[in-house]
């Protein structure tokens, strides 16, 4: 629902440049200016694209990637791959995050009214994946009547199992790891997808396996091509030329499918989770980073909104109180996953923001329309008393409400201040969407690298626990110690 609200508001802009892009087109003078190519890809779909570790480094590999990087050393320029959900890779396309989108992407008619595409470097076809106990039940998609199959959402796969089956409830997810977990603990009976991607996932667990999907596909539906942003036709042009060697020579058969069989079994061959603490501790870092910083400006807002929002006076603290309460009840009113969204993508257009930087801001914005409230409330609970007494003895208005009135509010809103550090070290989960290494995002790649689904998750549970755990700790302490003063 977010990413179409999303694609909602960037469609006008798309559809207004489109034509003055086509006129005047200079998407390869503009990569090879900046030298580099910065590619889209969501890395879990083997062996499309996956993190492996690579000479002691995460990073993204897979037979994608090596037809980025064949396109990117033909243009002379350096390949920047930049992860993030499936779902957000073409809203990252048009909003300018990146300059291309290779995910094992199909071309087909809808897609191509919004982007543009390369000729296909792969064709391919579709598999069902189920559980190896399962496998005399289904044979194919018209076995699950009455059952629920999965597909990742936003892929073909999804679209035309909802189409093609009937009687079946079909579930769309962000993340194959999370529809292999889904299939696993049996929530879904069946996983639709890429037939090498089948494979890899029933080679590297012996608890899977597969069959055919006899679904009535078109070309485009089981082809793979490069996407990119409508318009680019000089970019799309010389891409083809390198698609086209892909093709002629059979690089991605007989180079690229089995330098990513090698990388997957680099990465089964220790699954431990001890094997990961760097993954996790990355993720620990950038969780702490997005909640410091959103916290602490989400108090400065709150403070400045709080105080619009009791203002007095005449037309100017009039309007002023009328659009502090706007701001709070809108951000109150939406949820935090579209404001994550509209940030990234949304501001994309205007101000290109990293997607660290635009998940600061996005929680920091929402964190400060409740922490107004909070504060507001602290305030209205301060006894006039106390105003009156300070004024009377010459003090300001400012004065007061800094030395005075202030103090004491923060003394009773500070379990929810509290409240709200605990509430953000959890909601920065939702960051992961726009490809931030926090901890739901590492564990995605985890879950990917090792094909096992309910570890990682065990770990991040852990981790959160500790995290929130030591922080109330740490917030109860200052709280005694105001009481006491």
């Amino acid at each position: 629902m977010a990413i179409a609200l999303v694609m909602a508001l960037v469609a006008g802009w798309t559809a207004t440049t489109t034509t003055a892009q086509a006129a005047t087109d200079d998407s390869l003078a503009q990569v090879q200016k900046k030298g580099q190519l910065v590619m889209g890809t969501s890395p879990d779909y083997p062996p499309y694209e996956f993190q492996a570790t690579v000479h002691g480094k995460s990073q993204v590999v897979g037979m994608d990637v090596a037809v980025g990087k064949k396109i990117a050393k033909d243009l002379g320029v350096k390949l920047v791959v930049k992860s993030m959900s499936f779902d957000s890779l073409l809203v990252a396309l048009q909003t300018g995050k990146v300059d291309m989108v290779i995910s094992g992407m199909n071309p087909t008619p809808a897609r191509r009214k919004n982007v543009d595409f390369t000729h296909t470097y792969y064709q391919g076809g579709y598999s069902i994946v189920i559980n190896k106990s399962d496998k005399g039940i289904y044979k194919d998609k018209d076995s699950f009547v009455g059952k629920t199959i999965g597909a990742q959402t936003g892929s073909t796969m999804y679209t035309e199992s909802k189409k093609q089956t009937s009687g079946t409830t079909v579930k769309g997810m962000t993340s194959v790891s999370d529809l292999i977990l889904g299939l696993q603990s049996h929530k879904l009976q069946g996983v639709a997808m890429e037939k090498p991607s089948a494979k890899a996932y029933v080679a590297n667990n012996k608890e899977l396996a597969m069959i055919p999907s006899k679904f009535n596909l078109s070309a485009s539906d089981t082809s793979a091509s490069v996407a990119f942003a409508k318009g680019s036709t000089s970019l799309v042009a010389a891409a083809n030329k390198s698609v086209d060697q892909i093709r002629k020579q059979n690089l991605v058969n007989k180079d690229y499918l089995p330098a990513a069989g090698k990388y997957l079994k680099t990465n089964t061959v220790n699954t431990s989770m001890l094997h990961y603490w760097k993954a996790f501790l990355k993720g620990i870092e950038y969780t702490l980073i997005i909640t410091v910083c959103s916290v602490f400006f989400g108090f400065i807002l709150g403070v400045l909104l709080s105080l619009a929002r009791m203002a007095q006076g005449g037309v100017f603290a009039t309007a002023l109180r009328w659009l502090a309460t706007a701001y709070v009840e809108f951000i109150r009113g939406t949820p935090m996953m579209v404001q994550v969204m509209f940030v990234y993508f949304g501001l994309g257009l205007i101000v290109n923001l990293s997607a660290l930087t635009s998940g600061i801001i996005a929680i920091s914005l929402n964190s400060g329309a409740y922490i107004a409230e909070y504060i507001r409330g602290g305030i209205n609970s301060v006894d006039k008393g106390q105003t009156e007494a300070a004024r009377s003895l010459g003090m300001t208005k400012g004065y007061t409400l800094r030395y005075v009135v202030l103090p004491q509010a923060l003394k009773n809103i500070w379990p929810s201040l509290g409240n709200e550090f605990i509430t953000l070290i959890k909601d920065s989960s939702i960051v992961s969407i726009i490809g931030v290494s926090e901890l739901i995002f590492q564990s995605n790649i985890v879950r990917s690298d090792t094909y096992r689904g309910v570890a990682p998750i065990a770990v991040i549970m852990v981790l959160y626990f500790i995290m929130t755990f030591t922080a109330s700790r740490i917030l109860n302490h200052f709280e005694r110690k105001m009481q006491h003063d």
